[in-house]
């Protein structure tokens, strides 16, 4: 991707050579009140009630990650307060130009993301999400607040000069661009000014402590934001540091555990009754189950609830691979759902598959799509570990294409055997669509891994790279990334 230099807008935030972040401690309301913020959200939509983590507890758990793993992580509250709230001890040291425009569109029409070939979707002005004033009940003029966890020092919290109704105008442009190829890099106006109001006021710290792993908690409206996508004018953020989702600290199983020597049960479906047909399941499942990682696979009509559990009460697999379709829609758990082959599994009875006895500490889905914008699927994707009872799940915010997908996968699971995190694994193989390294070429899939033959129908595919971020971007560690 050929980075355009010049500023896409004359209002691009960004940071002058003079500009400095230098860290304050965080006042009341702290972590906690946070975490409980967060946490109130997802219990209404899961109805799972817990108690909030602590700054004390968020710092104990990178101390011990960092010692467990290697990796330096930190983590990133992204939040939304009034502007009227304001303290003596916070001083308001990153500014960020205000964007024009009074109209705010906050959902997108429900088109297919998926499909590169579709021109710019319009904003839905007639949305029940639309309103001139507020968002889900909370005010359009608050303003954009930062808290970074690290496991030396204080937290450090900046405010940053945007509005909620700016930080969603941007983010539903960057995800309506950045799932069409065929506006080449249109994305990266947005995108570039995302990264500069959620990463640049607190890049000095981290870059300072040596971070390299970030982990986004979010406010509504901002987690379907494709974080590995966001870009700093010469840069992806993957390019500098891992990333991952987390719906909150307290809901969220943190304990760390190496992956490598576990087993991994592999279950997909080419065809569906309703759903459109995914010809390159059969290749995963077999390259992911035989020839990366020892496990077994269940293809087609052996893709049922049935064998998923009775599998697991024989064998404790600790990876699940699923590579089927899931949807994350508007409304409750119960409207969005995980096809099991023939049947539809939907959120709220996720608990029907026992994925915590024995635990699974890494699903898979490689076909999901979430509906971009919308408060209700952004709880359902950013909280399915929790929903699903495993520590990790890795899904897609939109339909990628089924070679892409395979190429993502055959990488993820190579570089999951050496990668010291499982969010590494993921920016890894992420790096190698961006690279060039993972392609399509003479009808066959070359990766790190070495070459995978395609079905038919697919190699009969002209030659392609997958350097732009659709292919790569919508793929996101959701709950423990370590």
């Amino acid at each position: 991707i050929i980075v355009d230099e010049t500023p896409p807008f004359d209002d691009v935030p960004r940071n002058n050579p003079g500009d400095t972040f230098a860290p304050s401690p965080i006042p009341d309301p702290g972590i906690p009140e946070i975490e409980t913020t967060f946490n109130d959200s997802f219990r209404d939509y899961m109805g799972k009630e817990v108690e909030a983590s602590t700054e004390e507890q968020a710092k104990q758990l990178l101390v011990d990650i960092e010692q467990n793993t290697g990796a330096k992580p930190g983590i990133i509250y992204a939040v939304f307060s009034p502007t009227t709230v304001n303290s003596s001890n916070i001083q308001a040291e990153t500014q960020v130009n205000p964007i024009n425009g009074d109209r705010v569109a906050l959902k997108a029409l429900d088109k297919d993301p998926g499909n590169a070939s579709h021109g710019r979707d319009d904003y839905d002005l007639n949305s029940p999400f639309f309103q001139a004033n507020t968002f889900g009940g909370a005010s359009m003029s608050d303003q954009l607040e930062l808290v970074l966890v690290t496991a030396e020092g204080p937290p450090v919290r900046k405010r940053v000069d945007i509005t909620r109704a700016q930080m969603l105008r941007l983010s539903n442009e960057m995800r309506q661009e950045v799932t069409n190829v065929r506006r080449g890099n249109a994305f990266l106006r947005s995108s570039q000014q995302l990264y500069q109001a959620l990463i640049a006021p607190l890049e000095p710290t981290m870059q300072e402590q040596g971070l390299n792993n970030l982990t986004f908690l979010m406010d509504a409206g901002l987690r379907s934001l494709p974080i590995a996508a966001l870009h700093d004018g010469q840069q992806f953020i993957i390019e500098n540091y891992s990333v991952g989702l987390m719906p909150s600290l307290s809901l969220t199983d943190t304990r760390y555990v190496d992956i490598k020597d576990l087993s991994v049960l592999a279950m997909g479906a080419e065809t569906f009754p309703d759903l459109q047909p995914l010809p390159a399941v059969p290749v995963e499942l077999d390259v992911i189950s035989n020839r990366l990682w020892n496990g077994a696979k269940f293809l087609n009509e052996d893709f049922n609830l049935k064998n998923l559990k009775g599998v697991r009460e024989n064998t404790p697999y600790g990876i699940l691979h699923l590579a089927t379709h899931a949807e994350f829609k508007a409304g409750t758990a119960a409207d969005s759902y995980i096809q099991l082959g023939q049947e539809k599994l939907t959120l709220d009875k996720l608990d029907e598959l026992s994925l915590n006895d024995p635990p699974v500490e890494l699903m898979v889905l490689s076909a999901c799509r979430t509906a971009l914008g919308d408060e209700e699927a952004e709880l359902g994707f950013a909280g399915l570990a929790v929903m699903a009872g495993v520590k990790s799940a890795l899904g897609s915010l939109w339909y990628v294409s089924d070679e892409g997908t395979l190429g993502l996968m055959t990488t993820f699971y190579k570089d999951l055997l050496t990668a010291p995190i499982k969010a590494e694994a993921l920016r890894e193989a992420q790096l190698q669509m961006l690279q060039g390294t993972t392609r399509l070429a003479n009808g066959q899939l070359e990766t790190p891994a070495g070459l995978v033959e395609l079905p038919p129908n697919l190699a009969q595919l002209s030659d392609r790279d997958f350097s732009h971020p659709y292919y790569w971007s919508a793929f996101t560690m959701i709950g423990n990334p370590w």
